[in-house]
C-alpha cells in the first residue's frame, strides 16, 4: 500500500472552547487511541474529579496540566483519515504558552481554529487568527464546538459563524472558502459521524472538513535551509545537530556551512525516527552527523545551507507587522524578543516606516510616531546580533516571526527586505 500524503495539523483557538477535547475526540473515534488508552485516562479522569476533561487528558499528558487543566506544551499525536496521515500539533490556548503556539503555527501546513458556538470570538481567537495568517497558514477550517451546550440550535450556529467569518475575512483570508462546521466533542456529534441532532446541517464532519486539505508543493527545488533546533554531542558519532529542512534536500556527503558562524562542514549521515536516511526533505525532523565541527561552535537559532549557497546573514531586517496585543503603543526605540525560525533575539525597532490599511494594504500613514492594537505597519528593525533570516517572498519559513514582550505576543510579521551584515 502506497503511504499516504502527511501534514501537520494545528488546532487554535480560545482557552476552553475545547480544543484539547476536539483532538482527543478524534484520536478516540479514527482509533488513534485504544479503548485500553481511555479506560487508563478515564481511572486518571476520576482521581482529578474533572468528568468533562476526558478527551482532554489524552493530549495533555503532564501531569501539571492535569492538575491545572490546561494544555501548556506542544504535543504530537498521530492519525489517519481516509486521504492523509496526519501528525496533530496541539497548540496551547492559554495566554502564557502562546510562544509555543507560535513554534507550532511555524511547522502546520493547515488549521482547525476551535471555537464555542455558545461564547463566539474571544480574545484569544482574534490572537490564533492573527497569527495563524501572519505565520502562512493559508488552509483553515472552523470547527464551532459545543453546539450541545446551544441546544443544537441552527440560529445559534449561524450567530457565531457570521461572527468568526467576520474576524477571518478582516484577518485576509478569503472566507468563501473555508469551511464551518457545528459540532459536539465532548458527545461526539458531528466529529467523525453525521447525526440526527444536526438534522438542519448538511455540510461535512469535521473529519470530512479536514480531509478537503491539500498537501503543499514542498520546496525541494529551492537551497537547503535548516534552522538548527538543538545540537547533540554524541559518544562514537560526535556533534549531531536536530532541526527541521525547510526547503531544499539534505544528502550524506553534502558540502554544508552553518551561519552565521560560518563552520563549513561535510554531513557523514542523516537519521530520522532512528533510521537512516539516504536524503531529507522540508517537512523532515532530522539529526544529522557532522565531521570536525565543536558542539560549541553551533547553537540554536544557526541556520544551515549549502557552501555554494549560504543562509543570509543579517544586521537589520524591513518587515510588515501586524500589532496584535500591546498594553500601550510601540514606538521606535522599542526593543521587544523576536522569535523567527528556531531563534529567540532581541531586536530594536530603529524606524515606523509607514501605516497601512489592514483591509486594502493600501498606505494611511508615514512615519507615525507609534502604532497600536490592530495597526498594520512597515517598520526598520536593528538586530542585537547578526542572524540567519531571509526574505518572506523567498523563503516564507524563515522569513516570518513574532515578537513577545512582558509574557505575550505582542505582535507577529514578515520580512520584506534584508540588510545583510557586512
Amino acid at each position: 500500500m502506497a503511504e499516504k500524503p502527511h501534514m501537520n495539523l494545528i488546532f487554535i483557538g480560545h482557552i476552553d472552547h475545547g480544543k484539547s477535547t476536539t483532538v482527543g475526540r478524534l484520536l478516540y473515534d479514527t482509533k488513534a487511541v485504544t479503548e485500553q488508552d481511555m479506560k487508563k485516562i478515564r481511572d486518571e479522569v476520576a482521581k482529578y474529579n474533572r468528568p468533562t476533561f476526558e478527551f482532554a487528558f489524552v493530549m495533555d499528558q503532564l501531569k501539571e496540566e492535569r492538575e491545572r487543566g490546561i494544555t501548556i506544551d506542544i504535543m504530537h499525536r498521530d492519525f489517519q483519515t481516509s486521504k492523509y496521515y496526519f501528525t496533530i500539533i496541539d497548540a496551547p490556548g492559554h495566554r502564557d504558552f502562546v510562544k509555543n503556539m507560535i513554534t507550532g503555527a511555524s511547522q502546520a501546513d493547515a488549521a482547525v481554529l476551535v471555537v464555542s458556538t455558545p461564547d463566539g470570538v474571544q480574545s484569544q481567537t482574534r490572537e490564533h487568527a492573527y497569527l495563524a495568517k501572519v505565520l502562512g497558514i493559508s488552509q483553515i477550517i472552523v470547527g464551532l464546538n459545543k453546539i450541545d451546550a446551544a441546544n443544537f440550535d441552527k440560529a445559534k450556529f449561524e450567530e457565531a459563524k457570521q461572527k468568526t467569518s467576520d474576524l477571518l475575512k478582516s484577518v485576509g483570508y478569503d472566507v468563501s472558502k473555508i469551511l464551518f462546521v457545528p459540532y459536539s466533542a465532548l458527545e461526539g456529534v458531528n466529529v467523525t459521524s453525521k447525526s440526527d441532532k444536526l438534522s438542519w446541517y448538511n455540510g461535512p464532519t469535521l473529519l470530512e472538513a479536514i480531509d478537503t486539505f491539500q498537501v503543499p508543493k514542498k520546496p525541494t527545488d529551492k537551497a537547503l535551509r535548516l534552522p538548527i533546533q538543538d545540537v547533540y554531542s554524541i559518544a562514537g558519532f560526535g556533534t549531531v545537530p536536530v532541526g527541521r529542512v525547510e526547503t531544499g534536500t539534505m544528502k550524506p556527503g553534502d558540502q554544508i556551512i552553518i551561519m552565521p558562524s560560518g563552520v563549513k562542514t561535510d554531513v557523514k549521515s542523516i537519521e530520522m525516527h532512528h533510521q537512516q536516511l539516504q536524503k531529507a526533505e522540508p517537512g523532515d525532523n532530522v539529526g544529522f552527523n557532522i565531521k570536525g565541527v565543536d558542539k560549541k561552535d553551533i547553537k540554536r537559532g544557526d541556520v544551515v545551507g549549502p557552501s555554494s549557497s549560504p543562509p543570509t546573514v543579517a544586521s537589520e531586517f524591513t518587515a510588515q507587522i501586524v500589532v496584535i496585543n500591546h498594553p500601550t503603543a510601540m514606538a521606535p526605540g522599542y526593543t521587544p524578543v523576536f522569535h523567527i525560525h528556531t531563534a529567540q533575539i532581541a531586536a530594536t525597532i530603529l524606524e515606523i516606516q509607514e501605516k497601512k490599511d489592514p483591509k486594502t494594504g493600501q498606505t494611511l500613514q508615514k512615519n507615525p510616531e507609534f502604532i497600536k492594537n490592530g495597526d498594520v505597519a512597515v517598520v526598520k528593525v536593528k538586530l542585537t546580533r547578526p542572524l540567519v533570516v531571509e526574505k518572506y517572498s523567498e523563503f516564507p519559513q524563515l522569513g516570518r516571526f513574532a515578537i513577545r514582550d512582558m509574557g505575550q505576543t505582542v505582535a507577529a510579521g514578515v520580512i520584506l527586505d534584508i540588510t545583510k551584515k557586512v
